[in-house]
């Protein structure tokens, strides 16, 4: 075996060797979400391992959503992944499942502001560019964290009026959409794409640079077929793992075919959690 193939062997089970020795800590010392691992340096000397071999081990169970690492502060025990659905028709409660019961959200209202659609809005809506559009930001907590970042645009000609004092009391938007406009969710498209946080995501769902998001775009029709939601929801993920479901012949949204290449991470769904 060449001398390169056995160095790389060697560090695999270095790093393995962390990550036996982690699992066995937790076990150990019963660690909870929250709680916070050995620093680099103890986890190399008691592993007998370099700093190097520690930080792979780290990269591997971050990934695995067993560990979160803020930068300057230390390891900690991250708490289980939310099931996220969003194929599941129902409100986003009904969509998210976290271990034997569904997780508590909140909903905070970030704000609302009437504006021209823009050209992508206005492809996915059926409108004109500049015709006026209602701008819905909102952010979903669960537990203390914030775990949700979601925007709609919904057209002024099709909801004249918004109740912004329930929506900031965490009314259910697309219930006050049915009741008040009738304008129920019948199917939507989606595109979900895995990349790096925006300035926003970051501020808003406190990550930093090297983090990682699931970015879904879409569209949510009426029952006559008519386009009254441009979303996009931001989730974290180390906080969600995701099942999707269903299938739609319409193509609103631009797909990964059309472009030059297709990329990696990223794949269409047939709807999104609703609320």
């Amino acid at each position: 075996m060449p001398l390169s193939m056995r160095g790389d062997a060697g560090q695999r089970l270095r790093y393995e060797q962390v990550i036996d020795l982690i699992e066995a800590l937790i076990a150990d010392q019963g660690l909870q979400p929250g709680d916070m691992l050995p620093t680099n340096k103890e986890l190399a000397e008691t592993a007998g391992v370099s700093l190097i071999s520690v930080r792979r081990a780290l990269d591997e169970l971050e990934r695995a959503g067993r560990v979160r690492r803020h930068q300057g502060v230390g390891t900690f025990m991250a708490a289980e992944r939310i099931l996220a659905t969003p194929s599941l028709a129902g409100g986003l409660l009904e969509t998210l499942t976290g271990g034997a019961a569904s997780p508590h959200v909140d909903t905070r209202l970030l704000g609302v502001r009437r504006r021209p659609a823009g050209p992508d809005a206005a492809g996915a809506l059926a409108v004109t560019v500049d015709e006026p559009v209602w701008e819905i930001s909102r952010l979903r907590v669960i537990g203390a964290r914030a775990m949700i970042s979601e925007t709609s645009m919904i057209p002024v000609s099709l909801a004249p009026d918004l109740d912004t004092a329930a929506l900031r009391d965490g009314h259910p938007l697309y219930a006050w959409l049915a009741d008040r406009h009738g304008l129920v969710d019948a199917y939507e498209e989606q595109y979900l794409d895995v990349t790096i946080p925006s300035a926003s995501d970051r501020k808003l769902l406190g990550l930093s640079a090297r983090d990682r998001v699931v970015r879904i775009r879409g569209v949510s029709f009426s029952n006559d077929g008519q386009p009254f939601d441009r979303f996009q929801q931001v989730y974290p993920t180390d906080g969600f793992a995701f099942y999707l479901a269903g299938q739609t012949d319409r193509r609103v949204l631009p797909l990964p075919a059309q472009r030059r290449t297709r990329p990696r991470g990223r794949a269409a769904a047939g709807a999104r959690p609703r609320s």
